[in-house]
């Protein structure tokens, strides 16, 4: 038989092979989404058995500052994961449905349940009094930013099934772009803050621990209503596309990488703020540029 009827047999009959490997491609986007469920589960158990602590001993204080510091590191972790499934899936075209919906009961997991439950034992659920208006407050507020965030997946996962004008009014979907703060870099602020001073709040003076309490859900409360909002934030999707701008991306991605491990309380902290204000900020520089331009 000719190396070309060969082929064409191969191609008609399947290669067992590759059938074989292309199946096991499947298995790997699914498992970083694994790894983010397990990431988020840890961070909750570790924020419980932190609060746990609170209130003990020395000893025990500074073992509930681990615990908080370790929750934060492993949502911050979680991050990563979340970010090189949805990657591996387009690299490889491995992306399923049930892929989508997979990630996305993770992400309700990791970055909302988690930096709640989190923000709660680390701060105003130990530092404010149970039952006082400020401590229903702090409930209510980790309340909604769980809710906000689901409400965010689920508007991400239909404007991705139905990329063109959903309603009349409603923003158009693009690849550059993310309509709302994504979900992960919410959690994330949430960690970072933790992971730089991961010291309960109970410890500090009452009058000071009432301050960060206030501040920690204002926190919680502003990300929340920026995740169903409207205003766009960049995607990096298109980040690499070119060589040009691979390399870049290399480079840039090394250097950050290399500023969290030498840096973390302060890099990590630092690069999720600009994130999460770029946003909000070039949306203010383009409501100043239609007045400029109607004046």
């Amino acid at each position: 038989m000719s190396r070309a009827s060969h082929g064409q047999l191969e191609k008609e009959q399947g290669n067992p092979e590759r059938r074989g490997l292309k199946k096991g491609l499947y298995i790997i986007p699914s498992a970083f989404t694994a790894a983010n469920i397990g990431m988020g589960f840890y961070a909750v158990m570790a924020a419980l058995r932190g609060f746990q602590l609170i209130g003990g001993t020395a000893a025990e204080l500074q073992r509930a500052s681990e615990h908080f510091d370790n929750a934060a590191k492993a949502i911050c972790w979680a991050v990563l994961f979340d970010m090189l499934d949805g990657r591996i899936a387009r690299m490889t075209k491995t992306t399923t449905e049930i892929g989508v919906q997979f990630d996305s009961i993770a992400d309700v997991l990791t970055f909302g349940i988690a930096p709640a439950v989190l923000a709660y034992a680390w701060g105003y659920g130990s530092a404010l009094v149970e039952g006082s208006w400020a401590h229903k407050l702090g409930w209510f507020l980790s309340f909604m930013y769980l809710m906000c965030g689901a409400f965010r997946l689920a508007r991400f996962n239909v404007q991705a099934a139905r990329p063109r004008i959903l309603a009349e009014g409603t923003a158009k979907v693009d690849k550059k772009n993310f309509i709302g703060l994504p979900i992960p870099p919410a959690a994330a602020l949430i960690a970072a803050t933790i992971h730089f001073a991961p010291k309960p709040l109970l410890q500090y003076q009452p009058r000071s621990a009432a301050l960060y309490s206030g501040l920690m859900m204002a926190l919680v409360g502003v990300l929340g209503a920026l995740m169903v909002s409207t205003i766009r934030y960049s995607s990096f999707k298109t980040v690499g596309t070119s060589s040009r701008s691979t390399r870049l991306a290399i480079l840039f991605i090394a250097a950050i990488g290399m500023l969290i491990y030498l840096f973390s309380e302060y890099a990590l902290l630092g690069l999720i703020v600009i994130y999460v204000l770029h946003g909000p900020l070039l949306r203010l520089g383009g409501l100043f540029r239609r007045r400029g331009k109607q004046a």
